[in-house]
């Protein structure tokens, strides 16, 4: 599956919905970037159930300070419409399979519970 371009005026959209949506917040002149985007991007095609999401901090500064970005790439997984990972870093594959499990495994009635305290 293809990754979805992320802006400020389709993110609430997409990230609120029912589901699992992994965002990679990167530019273009980011050399981890660069080596996380196949990581990213295989995923994506191994995971056709998940929307798998990209934010050019470059061209969307508005998001980037939104939601506190300040290094990049950051990963971050919303599900259900509620973020429950974001992480500064250059993942690899297993490590971001192992995110893409636990994000799965999650028990939302108790991350919404949690959310609400």
């Amino acid at each position: 599956m293809a990754t979805v371009t992320l802006t400020a005026d389709n993110f609430d959209e997409v990230a609120q919905g029912d589901g699992i949506v992994l965002v990679d917040f990167w530019a273009d002149w980011c050399g981890p970037c660069k080596r996380f985007a196949p990581v990213f991007e295989k995923a994506a095609d191994q995971h056709a159930d998940i929307t798998f999401a990209k934010v050019d901090t470059a061209a969307e500064q508005e998001l980037s300070e939104r939601f506190g970005i300040t290094s990049i790439p950051t990963l971050m997984a919303i599900r259900d419409g509620i973020i429950v990972f974001a992480e500064p870093g250059a993942l690899p594959a297993p490590t971001l399979e192992n995110v893409i499990e636990q994000v799965r495994g999650l028990d939302m009635e108790d991350v919404r519970r949690r959310a609400e305290a």
